[in-house]
């Protein structure tokens, strides 16, 4: 597993941005927030997935928001909102399985609506261990447990995806697993991996944008 951070020269940091479509995950029914659309939810001023679209607006081509309540407000920020392809909330592959059908470019870096502090350079780290490896996925690894849903995937793997998911499996490290992957080394950003799943989690990411010391 590796992933140190990199530079890039800026005209190969746009081309590599050029092949990469961002996928925000915005499709779940949120339970644990009371059923809210977690995307929506004010934080520090700005609907939570304007944090995560700003994190990932200089690392791609395009975003994706995949959605399916809610999609006019999510529409508000200017990038295309698609549901899933299969009805009745299957899960973070149904997403992504939008995403592969619908992006314009060679990749899809993913990330959940819910995690605002997306790493600025998840897209090139993600991509250098990828494309060293030959991989078809890259998956982030906090140091301590996998992210499956930080992950750089081909789009040329829509139809195993499709045939995975019409099989009614929904298990996202499963379907990994049936394909090259890799495990990218983001262990020194573990605070990039924080969800906001209830009231007070919203408090306390509040807080850490603030720069208020957290224990």
């Amino acid at each position: 597993m590796n992933g140190t951070p990199m530079s890039i020269p800026g005209q190969r940091r746009d081309a590599l941005r050029a092949t990469i479509t961002g996928v925000i995950l915005a499709g779940g029914r949120a339970t644990r927030m009371g059923g809210q659309d977690k995307g929506l939810l004010p934080l520090a001023g700005k609907a939570m997935v304007q944090h995560v679209i700003a994190a990932l607006e200089p690392q791609v081509a395009d975003i994706i928001i995949n959605a399916n309540r809610h999609r006019a407000g999510y529409a508000g920020y200017g990038y295309r909102v698609l549901p899933d392809l299969l009805e009745g909330y299957c899960g973070p592959l149904a997403g992504i399985a939008t995403a592969l059908r619908a992006a314009r470019t060679s990749y899809i870096v993913t990330t959940p609506c819910d995690s605002p502090f997306v790493p600025a350079d998840l897209a090139l780290r993600l991509y250098r261990i990828l494309s060293r490896e030959a991989a078809d996925i890259g998956i982030a690894h906090d140091g301590e447990r996998l992210q499956p849903v930080f992950a750089l995937i081909r789009c040329s793997l829509l139809g195993s995806l499709l045939s995975y998911l019409h099989e009614g499996e929904r298990k996202v490290e499963y379907w990994y697993r049936q394909h090259p992957h890799v495990l990218c080394d983001f262990s020194d950003t573990p605070e990039a991996f924080i969800n906001v799943n209830t009231p007070a989690d919203i408090t306390a990411a509040e807080d850490r944008l603030r720069g208020v010391p957290t224990c």
